[in-house]
Formats: C-alpha cells, sequence, structure tokens
C-alpha cells in the first residue's frame, strides 16, 4: 500500500486532490481525460490540459474517491453531492457508493464521505473498509 500521503494539483480555478493510498486503478481518469491524467508523466496531473468543467466531471468517475476536487472560491472540503445515494457492484470488484455518507468504524470515528466510495468486497485491501485494488491480484470474483 502507498504512503498516505496527498496530493493537490491546481489550475487556478479548481484543486484536484489525488490521495495514491486510495486509488483501485480503474484507468476511468487517463482513458476519460488524458489531456490531464497521464500516468507516464510527471507530475502525472496537470489541469491546465483542459477546461475546469471537464475536470470536474471525469473527478465525479473516480470509482474510489482516490480523486476529488474543491473549488478554489469555496473551502476545502465542502464539496457535496446532491440527490440520492446510490449503491453499485462491480462486478469482481468493490461496492460503490455514490452520494453523502458517513463511516463509523469499530472505536466510533467517523468519516464523512461524499461524490464516490469504493468499499472492499474481497477482504484483502489493506485499507479496509475502503478498496485499494486487491481484489485484482487476489482474483476476486463475486
Amino acid at each position: 500500500m502507498d504512503a498516505q500521503i496527498t496530493k493537490k494539483y491546481d489550475n487556478g480555478e479548481v484543486t484536484v486532490i489525488w490521495q495514491p493510498h486510495m486509488c483501485i486503478h480503474s484507468t476511468l481518469c487517463f482513458r476519460g481525460l488524458p489531456t490531464v491524467f497521464d500516468p507516464r508523466k510527471r507530475p502525472w496531473v496537470t489541469p491546465e490540459g483542459s477546461t475546469t468543467e471537464m475536470i470536474v466531471e471525469q473527478v465525479k468517475k473516480c470509482p474510489s474517491g482516490a480523486l476529488s476536487y474543491f473549488m478554489n472560491n469555496e473551502i476545502e472540503g465542502a464539496v457535496e453531492v446532491e440527490g440520492d445515494t446510490v449503491v453499485e457492484i462491480l462486478s469482481n470488484g468493490p461496492l460503490l457508493v455514490y452520494g453523502n455518507l458517513t463511516v463509523k468504524d469499530a472505536q466510533g470515528n467517523e468519516t464523512k464521505k461524499s461524490q464516490v466510495t469504493a468499499f472492499c468486497r474481497c477482504g484483502h485491501s489493506g485499507n479496509k473498509p475502503y478498496c485499494d485494488g486487491s481484489h485484482v491480484m487476489a482474483k476476486f470474483e463475486g
């Protein structure tokens, strides 16, 4: 598992936040917007490569929540999703929860989540209850 670091990439209007320890390597980011997300380059996120609107739409598709964003004229972390909470089971992968939720751990600590949260179904994640992509190496079927 990667160290729990957070990187931020800014185009003046929006800041993209990347938390590599949460990434499940779905490849949706660089397949959907390769002018911004290119894992072959350093830095791999270049927000000047597209419009703020396109970046926000692509980041919202991140199934793990490893990518998130905030508008620079808003308070960081204040982004909430409107509408119903939706649960989706990915074939041979995590349980995705779209929407606002509170995750409470065994010690009673609460973490607020919004947009998309990926929960482990295979039992092999090193970041439980969240998915870290271990289902691929474990060849999880379900």
